[in-house]
């Protein structure tokens, strides 16, 4: 039987699963940006489309008036209850705030430091409300920094626009975006509706380590270090420093049996290295 992935903001991650999925998925994605395969939306009238959906993936993000998405087309998604067999909703590990590098994992209450972070508290507890209310087969994937073909760190290295931020303490956890797309796939072939899964690579590390070894993989000089305290930053790039924790990624694992391509960002950038040219 031929099944319909239908995705709000078709962008890298949703592309990424798009390639990972068997040949008898159609992917139909919308975008803010016109584009040859996706559907410019807010515009355009998707109701034929979303109409096709068997699995439904929202990788759109909360604004300031909360999901895009819910607020839009809530009572049609809720129709569709009955013919959809995977919802996915992408959200971020920003959901569980600071924890001075300590460790989470997805039952550790949610305290986002940030507004961001707030934003998507809010827009996951909307969509298990809906889900709840139409017996949508909702899945939760918190995804950590995201990176692959394209959103490396080769760039800002080679241009020596990198910067080697260093604050004490500070980790962050990241995912390949092949493996975000395994993760998804897995789930859409084995679906346990109302889980929830961090999606994130074994190794928390340091940002300036990060950098430092794609300085060493391109022989280029390792960019100098920079204090926290007294870099120049704007707002938005401070804020990313304002949470430091190490994620658990043991449900994947066990429950969808994934096993990570990249398992820590050495192995990433060295991939990343064969597919970017200068």
């Amino acid at each position: 039987m031929k099944k319909t992935l239908f995705v709000f903001g078709y962008g890298y991650s949703a592309r990424a699963l798009a390639a990972e999925l068997p040949s008898d998925f159609t992917v139909i994605g919308t975008s803010r940006e016109a584009g040859p395969d996706v559907i410019q939306w807010p515009g355009a009238d998707i109701s034929q489309a979303l109409s096709q959906a068997t699995h439904l993936l929202i990788s759109a993000g909360p604004d300031g008036d909360g999901d895009p998405v819910l607020r839009r087309v809530r009572d049609e998604i809720a129709a569709l209850a009955p013919q959809l067999e995977w919802v996915g909703y992408l959200s971020t590990t920003g959901v569980y705030g600071d924890h001075q590098g300590g460790w989470v994992d997805e039952d550790t209450p949610l305290a986002p430091s940030t507004r961001r972070g707030q934003l998507r508290v809010q827009a996951e507890a909307d969509w298990q409300a809906l889900a709840d209310e139409a017996g949508l087969p909702l899945h939760i994937f918190r995804l950590a920094g995201i990176y692959g073909p394209g959103r490396g760190p080769f760039s800002k290295v080679r241009k020596g626009t990198a910067r080697r931020i260093i604050k004490k303490d500070q980790v962050f956890s990241r995912i390949h975006v092949a493996d975000i797309a395994q993760v998804l796939a897995a789930s859409i072939a084995q679906p346990n509706p109302g889980r929830i899964y961090n999606v994130c690579d074994d190794n928390a590390a340091p940002p300036e380590d990060v950098l430092a070894h794609a300085a060493e993989l391109l022989n280029l000089p390792i960019p100098p270090a920079e204090d926290f305290e007294t870099a120049e930053m704007t707002p938005m790039a401070r804020s990313f420093y304002a949470e430091s924790k190490r994620v658990r990624n043991d449900r994947i694992k066990d429950e969808l049996g994934v096993k990570l391509r990249f398992p820590d960002y050495k192995s990433g950038l060295a991939a990343l290295m064969t597919q970017e040219t200068p």
